[in-house]
C-alpha cells in the first residue's frame, strides 16, 4: 500500500471509528494525534470530506491526490502515525466497516480493467454498473488477513 493510501485509509478507519458509539480510547488518541499532525504540518488540506463520508472513495481518491501533492506521501511520521491510528482500530474496533479492494458505483464504461488487488474482505464490488465493452479482473485475492496491516507496501 503506498504511503499516501496509508494515512487516507487511516483517515477513514478513524472517523467511522468515531462514528460508532463505542471507540477505545486508544483509537480516539491515535486519531487525534493523526488529525493534529495533519493541521499542523497541512493545514490547507481539507480531510473534512473523509471524516463525514469515510466509505466514499472518491472522496479518498481526492484526499490521496491532495496529500501526494503536498509531499505528505514522504512524511515518515504522519505515516507512522496513521499506522497507529489502522493499528489501534483493528485492535479496538474489528468491526468498523468492510474491507473492500475495489468498490465501484453507478458507473458507465466503454471497458474495465482491474489488477492486482488485495482485500480482507471483499475483493471487488460493482453495483448499478454498466460496462459496454471487455471486462477484464485478475490477481484478486480477497477475505486474507496480511501478517502486519500497518505494514505499507512500496
Amino acid at each position: 500500500m503506498e504511503p499516501v493510501t496509508v494515512i487516507v485509509a487511516a483517515i477513514a478507519a478513524g472517523a467511522g471509528a468515531g462514528a460508532t458509539q463505542v471507540v477505545s480510547q486508544a483509537i480516539g488518541d491515535a486519531y487525534t494525534a493523526l488529525k493534529d499532525l495533519l493541521g499542523g504540518r497541512y493545514g490547507d488540506i481539507d480531510v473534512a470530506p473523509v471524516q463525514r463520508k469515510p466509505e466514499s472513495a472518491a472522496k479518498r481518491e481526492s484526499l490521496a491526490e491532495d496529500l501526494a501533492a503536498a509531499g505528505a506521501d514522504q512524511d515518515t511520521e504522519l505515516l507512522d502515525a496513521a499506522r497507529a491510528v489502522i493499528a489501534a482500530v483493528r485492535a479496538h474496533a474489528a468491526t468498523v466497516g468492510p474491507a473492500i479492494g475495489v468498490d465501484l458505483h453507478r458507473i458507465e464504461a466503454a471497458a474495465l480493467r482491474i489488477g492486482s488487488v488485495e482485500s480482507t474482505g471483499t475483493g471487488v464490488r460493482a453495483v448499478d454498473a454498466k460496462i459496454h465493452g471487455e471486462i477484464e479482473i485478475q490477481r484478486v485475492r480477497a477475505g486474507q488477513r496480511d501478517p502486519d496491516p500497518t505494514r505499507a507496501r512500496r
